[in-house]
């Protein structure tokens, strides 16, 4: 009966101490992995659309309209997505008693790789230049098709679907539309004649079953094989809309 009771109580409920170190946890995980590489990057705050009070032209989310140059009325954090700051809150690093901050009153940095204003909080002015999504390794994303950066066209920012690769919203469509492409004329291993049953759709390369492995980027678990050339993650070819050139 004794064990019969251990087993029916209830596990102890998690403090909040606990409860904030996994959450911290979790976050630093996410921070050292490549930083919310599984979300919809056009749903975002920092690439989120903005209308300009001024000229009236729809932009990304920025400080700065990129036509006028003209500071907006309302502003959204790139972290965490608010516009408004409600006084009374123990986070702000900036005093604003008995009254709400709007605008230019909840700004507390500008972000240097997606140009947009980052509320004046404490968690979100220390996470937000780790984690923003339009940060690519230590410098601000830009387009593989025209190599510009955030701060040298207006639009949004997106990932391609099949090669991963920055695109400025001008390019994004012509380029998933011809990613699909290899090469070469045939769809032969690189280092045979067989039929290339994978391929990379980074380096547009097929490999067969005997040539897939190299010595340079090992297969790790879950995560599928990896090109040898590049280590990009190899899809079969039997999957995907091949072309050849």
């Amino acid at each position: 009966q004794d064990s019969l009771l251990q087993k029916s109580k209830m596990p102890k409920r998690k403090t909040g101490q606990r409860k904030k170190a996994e959450k911290q946890k979790e976050r630093q995980k996410a921070i050292q992995a490549g930083l919310k590489k599984w979300e919809n990057i056009a749903n975002l705050p920092s690439n989120a659309m903005m209308e300009c009070d001024g000229c009236g032209r729809a932009q990304k989310n920025r400080a700065f309209c990129y036509f006028c140059g003209q500071t907006q009325k309302h502003y959204k954090c790139a972290q965490c997505g608010r516009v408004k700051c409600i006084w009374g809150t123990s986070d702000c690093l900036i005093k604003h008693p008995n009254s709400n901050a709007t605008g230019m009153g909840i700004a507390g940095a500008i972000c240097d790789f997606c140009e947009a204003v980052v509320c004046h909080s404490r968690r979100c002015i220390q996470t937000h230049a780790c984690s923003c999504p339009l940060k690519d390794q230590e410098e601000c994303a830009k387009c593989f098709e025209c190599k510009r950066s955030v701060w040298e066209h207006g639009g949004r920012v997106f990932r391609c679907n099949h090669c991963d690769t920055w695109l400025c919203e001008d390019d994004h469509f012509e380029h998933e539309s011809s990613c699909q492409k290899l090469e070469s004329e045939n769809y032969k291993c690189i280092s045979c004649n067989k039929f290339g049953i994978y391929s990379c759709l980074q380096c547009k390369l097929c490999f067969c079953d005997d040539h897939v492995k190299g010595t340079l980027y090992k297969e790790k678990k879950g995560e599928g094989l990896p090109c040898k050339k590049c280590g990009f993650k190899l899809a079969e070819t039997k999957d995907k809309s091949m072309s050849t050139r």
